[in-house]
């Protein structure tokens, strides 16, 4: 029995050693940050954070890979208290919610393969490339309705996914799980940044857009009666629909395969339709605004580029202030167009529908004259947009600058600096310019720098072989394109520049800072540019440029061939400029890097199209309704084309196709 006792206790022993000994090995350290965080949140494990399980989450979140808003299922009270256990700072999320990207089903488009038995489209995708003719296209099986968490999507009748955007939470779950990328979370903030690339399906006319309107999407609307809901897609890339729907060259309507049946939808008169019925109503439709951003953005010129890029960001959350030069907002849009083309009331329209949206500006407030580059900085603002737009800069300088002075710290025209050394002119230069292209006259503006002392003069060419004599102190640089410039308060201090190949790709470790002090330009006019500060800077400063557009050959450098750097034939260019100079500033602020998709459409992108389209019934245009003439016999203010009824334009909006790549139904 004594036996018996002691061999226990020892046993016991024994195996209270051990798993002391075991807690000390096998000791799982618990970070109580994590326990905390999992605490808070539901333990539904629903997979909308995108982690398996909330336990997974809290480990992410403590770690800086998941954000304390990460939680679909949490009140935004819950959310503070996780940001607060993590030390991280919170910034209201704007509500998304899933969007499907395809328009016929795999029971109304051609067909590839058939695979009996396969319920799952991410299978089906692996086996050579599943059902559909067209790559881009849904495959109907419903991948993403099982996969939501919520039960916020079905397949509707033409097996395409149908979003319940009441229950959308905007998790992102389905866009995971979809191997086609076909459904994607959207909000009017994706929208405005968005760019259209090749693994999605566009119409033939949003490829055509300059603006890159959603135009099946606001055609649509109007169809539906839905016309606050169509000028919130326009608006979401063109603050100008009115303007726009009379004086635009519409590109669109060109490419629009309508014409393959008779003639092309009358895209632009639709646009006017809903700005017109805005106008009757007396109240600006706004785009909803993200929630408030701590930065504030100024905007040097007033015309269309600059509202345009001044009204997307407020609607992305920022404050915007827009300094114009001259007593009056709209630029060139007052200028060359009879008001029986363009009534001045429809310009005054869409400028203070933009003023009313929240935009500050300030008139007769010149860059260089009654403002700077650095009393804008010090008044508080992230960043700075220039987009002067399409007036000339040597007019510019004549009339509001003295002395030939510059707005843009540093920069000055390249012809303004020849004419003036013709006249005698003092000019003060300093010890080291660099002239951006111009051609022969570079040589002849680096002459003069010599001339009136400048020590080192760089010349760069994109794509010159020039080999001229190097004279001492000028160096010739070709295939070399200008990358940044910075500075300090108004004085510009250095630029960056790199080689490039034939092809216009930056030549790897090629990358070289200069001193310099001023930089003549061969152009008419300024480039589009961001100043922003350095970091942990309250007066250094430095450029960055907003990513290339689609018309661009090049991708480099502060000017790329291909893009507008003259006047704009078109407001809609000077929009879509202003657009991507809005996404390019919002991506910056935001920490994302500013350049396009690697897959965006370009001019000379191929996608897939059709030569023809079987099965459509021919169906006459809308003709737009005009002024008799002899209401206009001797009063040319009033407008010529009168715009459609609603009757018309919801007739109209019925010839649209909604049509994407390939496809169209096949009866």
């Amino acid at each position: 029995m004594i036996e018996g006792l002691l061999v226990m206790g020892g046993l016991g022993a024994v195996l209270g050693l051990g798993l002391a000994v075991a807690s000390k090995v096998f000791y799982v350290y618990v970070d109580p940050k994590v326990e905390a965080v999992e605490e808070l949140l539901p333990g539904a494990n629903c997979g909308g954070c995108g982690f398996p399980g909330c336990s997974a989450n809290a480990e992410a979140i403590v770690a800086g890979k998941s954000s304390p808003a990460s939680c679909v299922a949490v009140s935004q009270e819950v959310i503070q208290q996780i940001a607060e256990i993590v030390g991280a700072k919170i910034e209201l999320k704007e509500p998304e919610v899933a969007k499907p990207n395809c328009k016929y089903g795999v029971f109304d488009a051609d067909r590839k393969y058939i695979y009996d038995g396969v319920r799952d489209c991410r299978a089906a995708i692996i086996i050579n490339g599943g059902e559909k003719e067209c790559p881009i296209g849904c495959l109907g099986l419903g991948t993403c309705v099982k996969a939501c968490p919520f039960g916020a999507l079905s397949i509707g009748p033409d097996r395409l996914p149908v979003v319940d955007t009441e229950l959308c939470t905007g998790c992102g779950t389905c866009e995971r799980v979809c191997p086609k990328q076909i459904i994607k979370l959207s909000s009017n903030s994706l929208a405005i940044v968005h760019e259209y690339t090749t693994d999605e399906c566009t119409a033939p006319c949003q490829r055509a857009c300059p603006a890159g309107i959603d135009i099946p999407g606001y055609i649509r609307a109007i169809r539906e009666g839905n016309y606050a809901e169509a000028l919130i897609i326009i608006k979401r890339t063109n603050p100008f629909p009115g303007v726009c729907g009379r004086i635009c060259v519409h590109p669109c309507e060109y490419e629009c395969r309508r014409n393959l049946v008779d003639e092309a939808v009358a895209i632009n008169p639709l646009k006017r339709f809903v700005s017109d019925w805005e106008r009757e109503k007396g109240v600006h439709i706004q785009v909803p605004r993200a929630p408030e951003r701590e930065e504030k953005i100024a905007i040097i010129g007033g015309g269309v580029e600059g509202l345009t890029s001044a009204y997307l960001l407020n609607r992305l959350g920022y404050d915007t202030k827009v300094y114009e030069a001259t007593s009056k907002l709209g630029g060139i849009l007052w200028l060359g167009l009879p008001e029986n083309r363009l009534p001045r009331d429809v310009i005054e329209w869409d400028i203070n529908g933009i003023l009313d949206a929240g935009v500050q500006v300030e008139l007769n407030k010149a860059l260089g004259r009654d403002v700077t580059i650095e009393s804008i900085f010090k008044e508080g603002f992230s960043a700075i947009m220039i987009a002067t737009g399409g007036w000339d800069m040597k007019m510019y300088m004549s009339n509001l600058l003295p002395n030939g002075f510059s707005p843009l710290p540093g920069v000055q025209l390249l012809l303004d600096i020849i004419l003036r050394s013709k006249k005698g002119e003092d000019i003060k230069l300093g010890d080291s310019v660099l002239i951006l292209e111009g051609g022969e006259a570079s040589l002849q503006a680096a002459a003069v720098c010599k001339e009136k002392g400048v020590k080192n003069v760089y010349v760069i060419f994109r794509d010159s072989d020039l080999t001229a004599t190097q004279k001492e102190g000028i160096e010739i640089l070709n295939h070399t394109v200008l990358t940044k410039m910075s500075g300090i308060g108004d004085k510009l201090k250095e630029v960056e520049i790199c080689e490039i190949t034939e092809e216009g790709k930056e030549k790897e470790g090629s990358r070289r800072i200069i001193q310099v002090d001023t930089i003549l330009i061969g152009a008419g006019r300024f480039p589009e540019l961001i100043y922003v500060l350095k970091q942990d800077s309250e007066a250094e400063w430095e450029t960055i440029s907003p990513y290339a557009g689609p018309e661009a050959e090049q991708e480099i450098g502060i000017f790329r061939p291909g893009e507008v750097i003259a006047d704009y034939k078109a407001a809609v260019e000077a929009i879509g400029a202003g657009r991507r100079m809005a996404a390019s500033i919002h991506n910056f602020l935001r920490g994302l890097p500013v350049e396009a998709p690697k897959n965006m459409l370009k001019k000379y992108t191929q996608v897939l199209d059709v030569q023809e389209v079987k099965g459509v019934k021919p169906v006459p245009r809308k003709r737009m309704p005009k002024r008799k003439e002899d209401e206009l016999w001797g009063d040319s203010f009033l407008e010529i084309e009168l715009g459609y009824t609603e009757e018309e334009a919801r007739e109209e909006a019925q010839r649209c196709l909604q049509c994407g790549l390939i496809c169209y139904r096949k009866n």
